[in-house]
């Protein structure tokens, strides 16, 4: 498993889709994260790997994940007024969009 490719495309597809539901937010959103990938990228690595192997489940996975959202805080989104219901509307999509894509990128298809 190469896991620089994974978060590549991780970040590809995760631009893509977040982008294109969420135009009115763009630049803020893709700021966002960009920081989130900067700030997260070792510890992202290391538990796409204890997922991939099964040493992490989907709720301990999904977990990490949003207590690392929270310390990003996704403050471009934050600076635009952007409420704090739709930020976490946001986080919450985020975090089901990353598990939905590390799991098509790692798991085999049947």
């Amino acid at each position: 498993m190469d896991k620089d490719k994974i978060i590549e495309n991780l970040k590809k597809e995760l631009k893509k889709i977040l982008t294109n539901n969420y135009k009115d937010i763009k630049p803020q959103l893709e700021k966002d994260l960009t920081t989130f990938f900067e700030t997260s990228k070792d510890k992202l690595e290391r538990w796409i790997v204890l997922f991939s192997t099964g040493d992490l489940n989907e709720e301990e996975f999904e977990w990490l994940l949003k207590s690392q959202l929270d310390l990003t805080v996704l403050q471009a989104l934050q600076t635009a007024g952007i409420s704090k219901i739709k930020l976490n509307t946001i986080k919450n999509n985020i975090i089901k969009m990353i598990i939905q894509i590390i799991t098509s990128l790692i798991l085999p298809k049947v």
